[in-house]
């Protein structure tokens, strides 16, 4: 568990945005201009209405500066009334393989000028380590916490830095597969505070029945 003190948020939610418009299968990362597309508004919207739903008291409202994330946050900001604040340190992690079209995974091996890149999949070698990631992520937490006096924040982050929250509070190893993260399009893991620990208190899906044939590749 992350250790964390005098933060008076009530719980911390970590939303992912929804797909992205993305015909062309690039690895976007953090590239600029990738929007959502209508399905993607759709996850956004379901998201919004999931935590409206939630009788939660949003009392703040944080995005990535990327597109796809304030894009996700409106639905939220339209819910609860709040203004979208932009929090650089939960935006997706740099990656070598941005603005390429091939699937991350064994089509690697087809790559040989790629191989230098994925030689130490535990930091990763290939993009921000994981270390990294958890730090800044863990900074945004702890401030996005203490900056209210009483109730929830929403971070619309990426899939990649809500994960790494997820294995580290959880003691896990920060490597992994990341083909298997249980992180899908607009789903929000929730944290509170436990005897000053940052344990995770629940994960939805809310946009599980607009998953099939959504397209969901744009960062590793």
């Amino acid at each position: 568990m992350l250790r964390l003190e005098g933060v008076p948020a009530e719980q911390i939610h970590l939303v992912r945005h929804g797909e992205v418009h993305n015909p062309d299968g690039v690895l976007y990362g953090q590239l600029p201009n990738f929007r959502l597309s209508e399905r993607g508004e759709q996850m956004a919207a379901a998201a919004a209405a999931e935590l409206s739903r939630s009788g939660r008291p949003v009392a703040r409202l944080i995005a990535s500066p990327l597109q796809r994330a304030q894009e996700s946050a409106q639905p939220i900001a339209d819910a609860f009334s709040l203004p979208i604040d932009t929090e650089p340190r939960i935006i997706e992690p740099t990656n070598r393989f941005e603005g390429l079209t091939f699937e991350f995974g064994p089509a690697v091996i087809l790559r040989p000028k790629s191989w230098p890149w994925v030689l130490n999949p535990f930091r990763p070698s290939w993009g921000e380590a994981y270390v990294s990631i958890v730090e800044r992520m863990r900074a945004a937490i702890v401030d996005a916490h203490a900056s209210v006096d009483s109730g929830d924040v929403v971070l619309v982050s990426h899939q990649l830095p809500i994960w790494m929250v997820h294995r580290s509070v959880a003691g896990e190893p920060l490597w992994h597969d990341p083909r298997k993260r249980r992180c899908t399009l607009s789903s929000i893991t929730s944290f509170e505070l436990v005897n000053g620990e940052l344990g995770e208190v629940g994960y939805r899906e809310p946009a599980a029945e607009l998953l099939e044939g959504s397209i969901d590749q744009g960062a590793v």
